[in-house]
């Protein structure tokens, strides 16, 4: 079991838990859910019996400014990658915005562990590869579930593979310490989710489904949506 397969589960999972309105979604297609409905459920008993209890327990001993500061940190190295695809996309103004979060939030925030940047209004983005081909016209394609990567796309998922390139663990070269971060940030991101569990609801598998369909439509037409409610 890789720690860079459960990052990329939970980061997936936080953008579907905290968009509620879509729970009544409309079903989508999903010509793949006899395949689908499996790996869930292997990746939900993950997360029952191993993940949400090691968050748990790190969220009970971890004093909440060093949760905080933890987080911020972990969303700086993120912010290469939203760099990196602001730049692909074509956007100076987010380009722009990104690189100024890096500089300022790793020179007075300390490596990142506070957010000086959203303090002085610049609101950081949040862009990867997979939004980046769908940005240039690149169809979504059908809906996979992906063993400990959770919720992706046909489109999606190998996109992954480009952003591990901007990703700052590829290029540590000591394993121990490298695997170390990255357990770390796998737990505080499963922790940051905990208070949104509560918004899911009836059949989790379609909830989860649907939020994350329409929250990368969303993310990839930058809000552009047409209201369908």
């Amino acid at each position: 079991m890789r720690w860079s397969n459960l990052l990329a589960q939970l980061c997936v999972c936080s953008s579907v838990l905290l968009i509620p309105f879509v729970a009544q979604a409309a079903s989508e297609d999903d010509p793949l859910e006899s395949i689908n409905r499996p790996i869930y459920k292997f990746n939900d008993v993950l997360d029952t019996y191993a993940l949400k209890p090691l968050a748990q327990g790190y969220q009970y001993v971890t004093p909440q400014f060093v949760e905080d500061g933890i987080h911020n940190f972990f969303r700086n190295i993120g912010d290469v990658r939203n760099l990196a695809n602001d730049v692909l996309q074509a956007k100076p103004a987010a380009a722009g915005v990104d690189t100024a979060r890096l500089i300022f939030n790793t020179t007075f925030g300390l490596l990142g562990f506070i957010d000086v940047g959203t303090r002085m209004g610049l609101q950081r983005n949040d862009e990867d590869f997979g939004q980046t081909l769908g940005y240039w016209g690149v169809p979504s394609g059908p809906y996979l579930m992906l063993p400990l990567y959770g919720p992706s796309s046909l489109r999606d998922a190998p996109a992954k593979y480009a952003d591990s390139y901007v990703g700052a663990y590829r290029y540590v070269d000591d394993v121990p310490v490298r695997n170390s971060f990255m357990a770390l940030d796998v737990v505080d991101t499963r922790a940051s989710l905990l208070s949104a569990e509560k918004l899911i609801n009836g059949d989790k598998y379609i909830f989860i489904r649907n939020a994350y369909l329409q929250n990368r439509e969303f993310r990839v037409k930058d809000g552009q949506v047409e209201d369908d409610f």
